[in-house]
């Protein structure tokens, strides 16, 4: 099994998201959001952790879960 799960995953992100209202609800959102941080983890941004791997996804998934990197809800990105 792969650790941390989508569910433990989303349950953290959640958690640690400011307001009541849940930031991700879905895979998918979970997938674009760490597709994006481990592009700037190849184009050369430092990682925000003391990675387990080299993998870019694999130090993506671990910032998240981490809490080191958020998800915006929509409504602040549109502002």
């Amino acid at each position: 099994m792969i650790h941390p799960s989508y569910a433990e995953l989303t349950q953290r992100i959640n958690d640690n998201a400011e307001g009541e209202q849940a930031v991700v609800n879905s895979r998918y959102s979970i997938c674009i959001a760490t597709a994006k941080r481990a592009r700037q983890l190849i184009d050369g941004a430092e990682p925000l952790v003391i990675p387990k791997c080299d993998k870019p996804l694999s130090i993506a998934v671990q910032e998240l879960y981490e809490g080191k990197v958020h998800i915006l809800p929509n409504e602040e990105i549109e502002k």
